[in-house]
């Protein structure tokens, strides 16, 4: 008797395909001069990113202190928006108003309070910075396609990783300091 087959909890199946575990690597990255201050690794979900930022933020930061949070078009979500503003943490998000299918604007979670302060400006160049972060994972540190099995294997070594990319910074951010 045949049986169906299993899905592992954050896995993708395709059509005569066996599965395949997927991952998500997050960074928490302070802005001026863009090292990796926390890191995690989850199983993929639709809400997975903003999940993580959530509880980086909580472990990273103390609540008295008002902080800026970077983010693309995916974490302009309206709860997400309000959680951080009872953190007191200032969402410095990338408005997501697109059109949608019907025609209308999107509603975006990100008002004037936000994008008016020249800091945002400033938030939304910086925030780039990332993606080298995790092109340094992806290609020199070799996690691209892991060779170990487990979020707890994986997630060390994406931290690990995320170690090294620091330890390569440093000297060059100790360069640029006048002496």
């Amino acid at each position: 008797m045949d049986q169906p087959p299993t899905r592992t909890p954050g896995s993708i199946e395709g059509d005569g395909q066996g599965a395949k575990l997927s991952f998500m690597g997050h960074i928490l990255m302070e802005n001026r001069n863009a090292l990796i201050v926390e890191t995690e690794l989850t199983q993929a979900s639709g809400t997975a990113e903003r999940d993580a930022a959530l509880a980086m933020i909580d472990r990273h930061s103390p609540a008295a202190k008002r902080i800026t949070l970077g983010g693309d078009k995916g974490f302009d979500v309206t709860d997400f928006v309000g959680e951080l503003r009872e953190r007191n943490v200032t969402p410095h998000i990338a408005v997501d108003a697109h059109l949608t299918k019907t025609g209308k604007t999107r509603k975006t979670a990100i008002d004037g309070r936000t994008t008016r302060h020249p800091g945002y400006v400033i938030s939304q160049r910086i925030r780039k910075r990332i993606e080298e972060s995790f092109g340094y994972i992806k290609t020199v540190a070799v996690l691209r396609k892991t060779r170990h099995r487990g979020t707890a294997r994986v997630g060390f070594m994406f931290t690990l990783a995320a170690a090294a990319y620091n330890l390569v910074r440093i000297p060059k951010l100790l360069a640029a300091i006048p002496r």
